[in-house]
């Protein structure tokens, strides 16, 4: 949904992510200051304007998504020609989720655009990453070294998989920086886009995995991994990844790594 205008200004694009979360997305020229500031005025007016949005939303995308759209996660990207060091700081130490989107234009018309800077905003951190933080912490602080913390794990996840979703949590945040957004039916894991997407099934002690993998690139494996181009299915990815013990996480690592590489 492309310039939207209302009483405070027009934004440039708004819509929604992979999850149903609002985005606005503003872009500039070279290195313009004041892009995340303008971004944040926008987000405001989103968020104080919900009944608009939906009613957009509704018009153009349906009645099911507008009743879908996730409140607790709105997102800024602010697309630019280059960003300041300022720029990075103030998106690490805000409580918005904002990502800054570095475009480069090359010849023959190519568009090439780079994350370099993102931060989560309201979704919560990854548990390996917390987990190892509060070892830190307590070694630091004198208390007691090398005992475990006990994992705090989303609501979604059921007790006879959680030991098995720690591992997986751990795999699918090692190579840098992930946010991690616990929804109603599963829990998504993304950069600038979603790179999995984790479905619990509990009758059958699997964790259902979808990844940013073309299912063309890799040799599929009756019972582990499944092609779900034009399946239908819960969430984006489409490559299936049936994960129900350790050798089953070990063989997944190196999709894993390219989920994340594409996202």
């Amino acid at each position: 949904m492309n310039s939207q205008g209302f009483d405070g200004g027009r934004i440039d694009s708004l819509g929604l992510d992979e999850n149903g979360a609002p985005v606005v997305v503003e872009f500039k020229r070279g290195t313009a200051a004041g892009v995340i500031n303008q971004g944040l005025y926008y987000m405001a007016w989103l968020m104080a304007h919900k009944d608009a949005f939906r009613h957009l939303v509704r018009d153009r995308l349906g009645v099911s998504a507008a009743s879908q759209v996730l409140w607790s996660a709105p997102r800024l990207i602010c697309v630019a020609g280059d960003f300041t060091r300022y720029d990075a700081h103030a998106v690490r130490e805000h409580r918005r989720s904002i990502d800054l989107v570095r475009y480069r234009i090359f010849d023959g018309g190519l568009l090439g655009l780079l994350l370099v800077e993102s931060a989560p905003g309201s979704f919560r951190p990854a548990l390996a990453r917390r987990q190892r933080r509060e070892r830190e912490e307590a070694s630091d602080s004198g208390g007691e070294v090398g005992k475990p913390s006990r994992p705090v794990v989303p609501s979604i996840v059921p007790a006879c998989l959680q030991d098995l979703y720690a591992e997986l949590d751990e795999a699918l945040t090692t190579w840098g920086e992930v946010e991690v957004a616990p929804l109603r039916h599963y829990i998504a894991y993304r950069r600038m886009v979603n790179l999995a997407k984790v479905i619990f099934r509990p009758k059958h002690e699997v964790i259902v995995v979808y990844l940013r993998v073309d299912p063309d690139t890799v040799e599929l494996e009756e019972g582990f991994s499944r092609d779900m181009c034009g399946i239908g299915h819960l969430g984006t990815g489409d490559l299936e990844v049936r994960i129900s013990s350790a050798s089953d996480l070990e063989k997944a690592g190196t999709l894993i790594r390219r989920a994340f590489e594409a996202a």
